[in-house]
């Protein structure tokens, strides 16, 4: 529970209009499931950022920094503490030449969008990733042989003090979905993107292509959070899951996607609760079939 003094103050650094509280977190994930947050607040600007998350330190109060909402599973009980939402209004993406500067709230199909108009080649692969740049950059999303260590070459972080930091490609430490700010109390504020002159109809026809083979293969029909697991070296999770018989398996309104194993939908319904119950049973059921363990990329609030 948020108390009204807190609140009170939190008036001081961002509008009124953008604190709520006892907010349903179901409408703030692709997978739209999950309880309510004591608080929600919508940021809309570095400014903003660091003064709210230097209060929230100093006073100890528990937040989470939430872009899109498309690699998470908020539980059934919600989150005791405050949702700070990095997205609708601080996405603003800027071209200077062939670097492209983006707040992290920006969705990173927008910032392909705008390379696109822009000729700019080297970022089709995360035009179909349902996610900000903000979280991207954090997990080092990839898709179709890309990854986003391939073309960042500075990240923008407000530390937990409310200072920034400047981050450059190396110092990122980009693995496969990690990075350095997995392991830091950093929040992305801002991500530069540095890409190559290209021929336009090229561009659009490989974004066309990555984005016809994603419909074809992923389940866009349903709300879920992606991927599930990790690729697990040696293995693709999805056959893995698939050749252990899961194919469709089900627990309450979630279930494991006939049309791409790697996928947990939500069919209508379904709880956090169910979804956990879901990825526990696929995760004995492949450890025992196959000696695998399935690590969830999806992150569980």
């Amino acid at each position: 529970m948020i108390s009204k003094t807190v609140v009170k103050a939190l008036e001081n650094f961002l509008p009124a209009e953008n604190i709520y509280l006892n907010e349903p977190m179901s409408q703030h994930t692709t997978f739209r499931i999950g309880g309510e947050a004591d608080c929600f607040l919508q940021i809309e600007n570095v400014e903003q950022l660091t003064k709210v998350q230097r209060y929230l330190q100093q006073l100890e109060i528990p937040y989470f920094v939430l872009g899109n909402g498309s690699n998470l599973l908020v539980g059934d009980e919600g989150f005791a503490g405050v949702i700070l939402e990095i997205a609708d209004k601080m996405n603003e993406v800027k071209v200077r030449g062939n670097l492209i500067v983006a707040q992290a709230g920006a969705p990173m199909s927008k910032i392909a969008r705008i390379a696109y108009e822009n000729g700019l080649t080297g970022f089709e692969f995360a035009a179909g990733i349902p996610g900000t740049i903000g979280g991207g950059v954090v997990m080092n999303a990839g898709a179709y042989g890309g990854e986003l260590k391939q073309v960042v070459t500075l990240v923008r972080v407000v530390d937990k003090e409310g200072d920034l930091l400047d981050l450059d490609n190396a110092t990122m430490e980009f693995g496969y979905r990690t990075s350095a700010i997995k392991h830091q109390p950093f929040t992305v504020a801002e991500v530069h993107i540095q890409l190559q002159e290209g021929e336009p109809e090229q561009i659009k026809a490989q974004m066309d292509e990555l984005a016809r083979k994603r419909r074809e293969k992923q389940p866009l029909e349903y709300p879920s959070a992606g991927s599930t697991f990790k690729r697990p070296e040696g293995y693709f999770a999805g056959e893995l899951i698939m050749n252990a018989g899961l194919r469709g398996y089900q627990v309450g309104g979630a279930q494991v996607s006939e049309k791409h194993c790697g996928f947990v939908i939500n069919t209508g319904g379904a709880t956090a609760a169910d979804v956990k119950q879901l990825i526990a049973h696929v995760q004995e059921t492949v450890k025992e079939r196959y000696g695998v363990e399935l690590e969830p990329e999806v992150i569980m609030l």
